[in-house]
């Protein structure tokens, strides 16, 4: 793979650009899933393909191809030449580059097992058993259950010198259960929705989510949401769980603080930012409390923005976004961090594949944990509402204004959970949501939700982000029902 990344900075060799950096990407993936006792989906998937990115006169190029001939690399980096020569001559400003040192290196995420070395029929095998556990329960009308494995080796090289090597493999998997009656249908997920969980392991994380031992609970709690009472109406103290939580993070949090968004370089899919440049340093997002990092080390957790070096050739890094309930940081590329007076690049910088220029993308964007567990905070709590597992998201184009509906809800009293609530929502503004917020469960309690669906950019790219978070507790939210029977 190397040998091609060569040829193209080869031919870009003697000051034909300002700075060019080349990626080859070889990935490889498997799905597996089942539908109702039957096999859904079987298939892989492999893709090979280099991508050129130039900087001339200010401006970018970029330019990609899947033909390895050497005919083809040079016309592919003359024509991310020719891209950057015609921006160059519609540009607003030239396009200045925070310095970055050189970098030779290879990086590889740990695992236990590798999940292309277990057979199609041992998953089919795995998925049919949690399938079959999913509709012992009467009432269950559909079971849906499914694997993911995605393997990923990137070689990077730049003019500057950094050669890159890196390999990351994902696994996710997941399950649900629907139940139809009285024209309304309920749905439980496990061990999250849209698809489970998803992180940087091997098949050892299908191991440790036991599948088909908590398939029957789920479909049980589908069915009993027929029989549960709607979601009251009004300002209560809600308590959402670690994945909710791992969402509302991800929407209004993470991406209002791309900065390519405050800066109006990204609008066509899903809109700018409230975070708007005098905000920084200066805006209380959250209650003291609040201490949100986007942090893509390893040590931080086998997150889906997890890696060794960004798509630009920066080392992975950690980056306080509220500190102490303050907004102090935005996650910023090599062309972005100058804007807001940074020296250097946070590696944010992501692309989908070899033929997608990089965009700035949430790493891990996550809430430290705070003390205690979820049933101390529910045993603190007098009179709330605790909702768990996300059904439906909505926010505007500013990420400022929202409004959630989760799986499942259940009523507190007096310390206790109570009955069990169907349809619940809650809404708000994304300041007030999080200066709301007064209790944050400990460690202990604390989860690392990878979100492989995230899109953004035109066209659009589908990115992996990772979520920590733990339960937590804010007061006075306006609650409600989602989905009126």
């Amino acid at each position: 793979m190397r040998e091609y990344a060569e040829k193209a900075l080869d031919y870009l060799d003697g000051g034909k650009v300002d700075y060019a950096d080349v990626r080859v990407i070889d990935s490889r993936e498997r799905h597996i899933a089942t539908k109702n006792g039957k096999m859904a989906d079987a298939s892989s998937e492999e893709s090979l393909g280099l991508g050129i990115r130039v900087l001339l006169k200010g401006s970018w190029g970029f330019a990609a191809t899947d033909n390895f001939s050497a005919d083809s690399v040079a016309a592919t980096a003359a024509r991310a030449v020719e891209i950057a020569r015609a921006s160059a001559g519609v540009k607003k400003a030239d396009v200045v580059l925070a310095p970055e040192e050189k970098i030779v290196d290879t990086w590889s995420s740990p695992f236990r097992v590798d999940p292309f070395t277990t057979s199609v029929e041992d998953n089919m095998g795995l998925l049919l058993q949690a399938d079959a556990e999913l509709r012992s329960v009467a009432g269950v009308t559909l079971a849906e259950t499914g694997l993911l494995f995605r393997r990923t080796h990137e070689i990077f090289l730049s003019t500057i010198g950094s050669a890159i090597e890196q390999t990351r493999l994902v696994t996710g998997a997941g399950m649900g259960a629907y139940s139809f009656a009285d024209g309304e249908i309920q749905k439980r997920s496990y061990p999250n929705s849209f698809g489970g969980q998803y992180q940087l392991k091997g098949y050892e994380l299908v191991e440790e989510l036991h599948l088909a031992e908590n398939a029957r609970r789920i479909a049980e709690e589908a069915v009993a949401l027929h029989r549960a009472d709607l979601c009251p109406r009004g300002s209560r103290t809600l308590i959402l769980d670690s994945s909710q939580l791992g969402l509302q993070i991800h929407e209004s949090i993470g991406h209002p603080a791309e900065l390519d968004r405050v800066l109006g370089m990204e609008a066509n899919y899903a809109g700018t930012s409230f975070l708007t440049l005098e905000k920084l340093r200066k805006l209380r997002y959250g209650s003291e409390i609040v201490h949100v990092v986007a942090d893509a080390r390893l040590e931080h957790g086998p997150g889906l923005g997890t890696f060794g070096y960004d798509d630009e050739g920066v080392p992975a890094q950690r980056t306080d976004i509220i500190k102490d309930g303050l907004f102090v940081g935005y996650l910023t590329s090599r062309e972005t961090a100058p804007t807001v007076g940074e020296k250097r690049s946070n590696g944010t910088m992501r692309s989908e594949g070899w033929n997608h220029t990089p965009l700035i993308r949430m790493t891990n964007v996550s809430l430290l944990p705070g003390h205690g567990t979820l049933e101390d905070l529910i045993a603190d709590t007098d009179d709330g509402i605790y909702m768990e597992t996300n059904r439906s998201w909505s926010i505007d184009d500013r990420r400022y204004h929202f409004q959630f509906g989760c799986e499942l809800g259940w009523e507190i009293r007096k310390g206790k959970k109570t009955r069990m609530l169907k349809n619940p929502s809650y809404s708000g503004i994304t300041t007030e949501f999080w200066n709301s917020c007064d209790a944050i469960c400990g460690p202990e309690s604390w989860t690392l939700w990878g979100t492989p669906n995230c899109g953004k950019g035109q066209p659009s790219q589908t990115m992996g982000t990772g979520h920590g978070a733990s339960p937590s507790r804010f007061r006075n939210v306006t609650v409600g029902i989602a989905y009126a029977p």
